[in-house]
């Protein structure tokens, strides 16, 4: 009898302790998603994004941390803000985590929850727009240090926070300045963590490349006339051939994904993104009037493995021939070598990155090229190896979607997975993990 009771008791210290153990975790969980949302709540929507606002906010993050901070601005009214988190040895290359603080415009109608208000529902879903894309990657960096700091953990390489304007519209006032930088150069950085997808599986995605982004607005001129005559080389008619032919390209590319075994950063995409012609009247656009000029606009991503020459030969006789008056204007191309991270074991950044995750309870897929871009290629030209990932699993990948979500649950297993990979990198001591030796 003596025993039971005694037995009794020490079940009911242990359940005792468990409901303060989980309790704790319950109010740590709180004020994690709580910051996330305080964040995901600043407007930085391009084209006005509010860039000082979210300043203050990571620099209030960084205060509380301990962390060095400075704030730069490349191009006024851009800032860039750059956090330390000082090493022992300063001899060895840091680590940079990179992440971007503006986002893309939504159609608020579109969505089920506004899209600034980081709305979480009964399922612990919390919908706003850069829940995906990436806010959550620049808070779970900062939520994987404070736990690392709360573990008595303390780095042997320096970590580096950036938090980068404008990757939405390019990054050329962001991080291509900041890659371009004295600063930067006097960093000593040897490898580089940025955005990568979410994975609708329960593996991770790693991206070691990028498609090269080519924005171009393919223009056709031709002679104005009556809208019931019938003309060759019309303005029209020349951007309509141009048109179908970029289409059954697209076909083509799309058939190769469609038939399996090819993965999207594989293929090069084109989307139209606009389309424009037309004489304005004050009800609409004149009917009876061919235009004498008509402009689409095209986003193309091409992979490192295609011959960029070779397609933009086609672009010039194919798709924009001067002898149908027509022509092609860049608003962006990337050109030169293709930018790739070796991802396979003789890389130690990898191994490090591979065996974190899996330490974290996760696994990473097979390395793949982004199908997108992202402000990874910038340091990858500073000769600088880079990965794209987001600890994002078993999620749609809603990027510049309505109704973009990330689940709570998710957004906490992620930080985890951080906190393994950061101390991981930081604890590696080897200088062959340098950038002149990768």
């Amino acid at each position: 009898m003596m025993m039971s009771r005694r037995l009794l008791l020490a079940l009911i210290i242990i359940v005792l302790h468990l409901s303060i153990l989980i309790a704790v975790a319950d109010e740590e969980g709180e004020a994690i998603v709580s910051r996330f949302q305080e964040y995901l709540r600043i407007d930085t929507v391009q084209p006005n994004p509010d860039y000082y606002k979210a300043v203050d906010f990571i620099k209030s993050q960084a205060k509380s941390l301990s962390l060095e901070s400075q704030t730069n601005e490349f191009v006024k009214g851009k800032p860039h803000i750059l956090l330390k988190w000082v090493g022992s040895d300063p001899t060895l290359p840091a680590i940079l985590l990179n992440s971007h603080t503006d986002v893309v415009p939504f159609e608020e109608s579109k969505w089920t929850h506004h899209p600034l208000q980081a709305h979480m529902d009964n399922k612990g879903d919390i919908y706003a727009r850069g829940s995906q894309d990436m806010k959550c990657v620049g808070m779970q960096y900062l939520e994987a240090i404070r736990k690392l700091q709360a573990s008595g953990f303390h780095p042997i390489r320096s970590v580096y926070l950036s938090f980068v304007p404008d990757e939405e519209i390019g990054g050329h006032d962001g991080a291509e300045k900041f890659a371009e930088s004295h600063l930067f150069k006097t960093l000593n950085v040897g490898i580089v963590l940025d955005e990568g997808l979410p994975s609708p599986t329960k593996s991770y995605r790693v991206f070691y490349g990028e498609r090269s982004p080519w924005w171009l607005v393919i223009k056709a001129k031709g002679p104005p006339g009556h809208g019931a005559k019938l003309y060759d080389n019309s303005a029209m008619e020349n951007l309509l051939k141009s048109i179908e032919s970029i289409r059954r390209f697209r076909a083509s590319q799309f058939d190769l994904l469609k038939a399996g075994g090819t993965a999207e950063g594989d293929v090069v995409s084109i989307n139209m993104a606009f389309l424009k012609a037309g004489t304005p009247s004050p009800t609409g656009f004149v009917m009876n009037l061919q235009p004498s000029e008509a402009e689409a606009g095209f986003d193309i991503r091409i992979p490192p493995t295609v011959d960029s020459e070779a397609l933009e030969r086609r672009l010039v006789e194919e798709w924009a021939p001067a002898a149908r008056n027509m022509s092609v204007e860049f608003k962006q191309k990337h050109s030169g070598e293709p930018l790739l991270t070796v991802a396979d074991d003789t890389n130690p950044w990898w191994r490090l990155l591979e065996n974190a995750v899996k330490e974290a309870g996760g696994k990473t897929s097979k390395p793949e090229i982004f199908p997108a871009s992202t402000d990874a290629r910038y340091f990858r030209m500073a000769g600088v190896p880079a990965f794209g990932f987001s600890p994002i699993s078993n999620t749609p990948s809603l990027l510049h979607d309505h109704n973009e979500y990330l689940g709570r649950a998710e957004y906490l297993k992620g930080i985890d997975v951080y906190v393994s990979i950061i101390k991981a990198y930081a604890s590696y001591e080897s200088k062959s993990g340098s950038r002149d030796e990768l």
